[in-house]
């Protein structure tokens, strides 16, 4: 009996995570081939190749961007994103989803900077994210905070916290493998060695 738990445990800890993130790989895949392929496709027919609707997606991006920067085209696009932020409920929706993309790809990233934030009245520390330090723009008595995303383990996750910056402390470490380390619950620190305490 020993014999068959000890190889199942093997197989869930060696099998299980391959499968899972061929899983995720094949549906993220599917999911980004599928915005454009599914109009290629009809033209297409048998030539149809998956992965073609990634290429017309990035291939389509690349010229919306390079058409952003042109005089007409760049004044047609700025006029749309005045007017969505103009229109009630569409301006709030329309808001979040273009910072969000910006904080992850832009030029000012959110997420860059990983902290330690000091947990009130005790000597425990949690791992965050500097979102905006800018957070006095919104809350004038709030001049000494920064905004921090602290992410909860093992999901997608978390709560936004104003914490005054003398109890946080920045670190030299990667959001990676900050974020890998806090989603893991610690478990996938590439420097652990296993507990020693």
């Amino acid at each position: 009996m020993r014999f068959f738990v000890k190889n199942f445990i093997n197989g869930v800890l060696t099998i299980v995570p391959i499968i899972l993130a061929i899983y995720v790989f094949v549906k993220v895949f599917a999911f980004f081939d599928g915005l454009l392929g599914k109009y290629v496709k009809p033209y297409l027919h048998d030539a149809y190749v998956p992965g073609i609707g990634i290429v017309c997606t990035f291939a389509l991006i690349t010229v919306l961007g390079w058409m952003s920067t042109q005089y007409i085209s760049g004044w047609v696009i700025k006029w749309i994103d005045r007017l969505l932020e103009n229109i009630p409920f569409m301006k709030t929706v329309y808001s979040v989803l273009k910072d969000t993309i910006a904080s992850f790809v832009g030029e000012k990233r959110s997420f860059a900077k990983v902290v330690l934030v000091k947990w009130p009245n005790t000597e425990a520390k949690c791992i965050g994210f500097i979102t905006t330090e800018a957070v006095d723009t919104l809350f004038h008595s709030l001049e000494d905070h920064v905004a921090v995303y602290i992410p909860q383990t093992f999901q997608m996750a978390g709560i936004t916290v104003l914490v005054p910056k003398s109890n946080i402390e920045i670190i030299d470490v990667k959001p990676e493998e900050a974020m890998k380390f806090v989603l893991s619950g610690g478990m996938a620190s590439s420097k652990s060695k296993g507990p020693s305490i």
